[in-house]
């Protein structure tokens, strides 16, 4: 059976509070804890402490989180470091992938097809960016840190948007971090973890009953002469910290051990109803993930949703939206058949192209044959079956209303598709366009990603 990752995002919207302190040394004690339990680590950040801390002398330079996130499988991104734990190099120069981030569904989905094992840990960077946004709903355990009221009122944007997206409640959990055990308060809020934890529990956060203590002697494990970075596990044997962190992994492993299936094994891939989808609780994340215009007329959706009679995604996950009716038609007439609206019979001709697109999925692709770029446009019925297939050269599309044809054309590829040399394609759907948001329900959602994977391999696209 195919493995797919137990996720933990480690998540605050407030630096300084212990977040990756806590990430790195809970890979240690999870695999010091369970030696054969397979632990990989990475981060979004771009302070490079992951790397310091794991990596090996001598070991290759190429491949980053860059390129997972690109599309890179990630279990060939992996690298074996120290202490046992895998780690996947980080990256400066993730803010120019954001945009393909927009869906708070794609890294769910790259790691469910990661083929990575075991318990993966995420180290985010201290906002709510769209890297942030999609390592939270991935996860299936999120850990804020937090050590002050700072940090504790920032909690609420993480809380509200995992509530707003049909996160369970149970899988967020606040943890007090760097809580300085010499300051004392008189009465009930006697010390730093009892506030917080009374704060936590009047804005109704669940916060654990573990905390991290502040201590010198894990500071200098990440501020030393050597310029290295030490783990708690080896290193601060005896600390009163080395045993919160042992409890921290305990009750992890106690919980990975309760859970029937990681979140990324059933949450968007299809599959029978017996393997488990997740419910219309994830409606409103697959809503807010769509793409505000329609890519070929350019118009805002929200001001003109009448005649949506077509939905779209990309084999890559990154794009999905609907298209008005009556322009995807108007492009597949001129497409397929070289008929524009100036043609003799175009009337009739455009009826019969809408009656076949409302019955069919369509694929298109562009590709690069030799010097030629080219659009391959296949057409395929609802069981995954090839019915049609042309290859459209781009180079000289003629004058006039073809003219606009190809570029609207073009506009719905880079609509979709805006990074080139990914290998993505655009699946086209016909929907119900008085409610086509129905295509987003648990039966139809399944059901699109059944064709796509069916015509995938039926492709050879996969």
């Amino acid at each position: 059976m195919k493995p797919y990752p137990y996720i933990i995002t480690i998540s605050s919207e407030k630096g300084g509070v212990g977040k990756t302190t806590l990430a790195s040394n809970l890979a240690v004690f999870l695999k010091a804890l369970r030696e054969n339990l397979p632990v990989t680590i990475l981060s979004f950040d771009n302070h490079f402490t992951i790397d310091r801390m794991f990596a090996r002398d001598g070991q290759r330079s190429e491949g980053s989180v860059l390129e997972m996130l690109e599309g890179e499988p990630a279990g060939s991104l992996v690298r074996s470091g120290q202490y046992g734990v895998g780690y996947i190099p980080s990256s400066a120069g993730l803010n120019a992938l954001h945009a393909r981030f927009t869906d708070p569904m794609t890294l769910t989905r790259l790691l469910a097809e990661s083929g990575l094992p075991g318990v993966v840990i995420i180290d985010t960077r201290p906002d709510l960016n769209p890297l942030t946004q999609n390592a939270l709903y991935a996860a299936d355990r999120v850990l804020i840190p937090v050590k002050d009221m700072a940090s504790m009122e920032n909690c609420k944007n993480i809380i509200a948007l995992a509530e707003r997206r049909g996160m369970e409640r149970e899988a967020l959990a606040l943890i007090p971090c760097l809580v300085d055990e010499r300051i004392k308060y008189e009465g009930d809020t006697r010390d730093q973890k009892t506030l917080l934890r009374a704060f936590a529990a009047e804005r109704g956060y669940r916060c654990l009953d573990i905390c991290i203590s502040k201590s010198p002697k894990v500071e200098s494990l990440t501020t030393n002469p050597d310029g290295k970075i030490y783990p708690i596990l080896t290193h601060a044997r005896g600390t009163e910290v080395h045993g919160q962190f042992r409890e921290i992994a305990l009750d992890v492993l106690k919980a990975l051990d309760a859970l029937p299936a990681p979140r990324a094994s059933f949450l968007y891939l299809p599959g029978p109803a017996e393997q488990g989808f997740r419910p219309m609780q994830d409606f409103p994340v697959r809503a807010e993930g769509l793409a505000e215009r329609c890519l070929i007329c350019g118009m805002l959706l929200a001001e003109h949703p009448e005649g949506r009679g077509f939905y779209y995604e990309t084999s890559d996950w990154t794009r999905r939206g609907f298209l008005h009716s009556s322009c995807f038609v108007d492009v597949l007439c001129a497409a397929l058949y070289g008929l524009t609206r100036d043609s003799q019979g175009y009337g009739i001709a455009r009826l019969v192209v809408a009656e076949k697109a409302r019955k069919q999925v369509t694929l298109i692709r562009s590709r690069r044959v030799g010097d030629s770029d080219r659009v391959d446009i296949r057409l395929f019925d609802a069981e995954g079956e090839q019915q049609f297939q042309k290859e459209l050269s781009l180079d000289e599309p003629g004058e006039g209303e073809a003219v606009g044809t190809y570029d609207r054309l073009m506009q719905l590829l880079s609509g979709a598709l805006p990074g080139e040399g990914t290998g993505a394609w655009l699946a086209v759907h016909p929907v119900d366009p008085e409610y086509p948001e129905s295509v987003l329900g648990e039966e139809q959602y399944r059901a699109v990603h059944h064709v796509q994977s069916v015509i995938s391999g039926a492709a050879g696209l996969s």
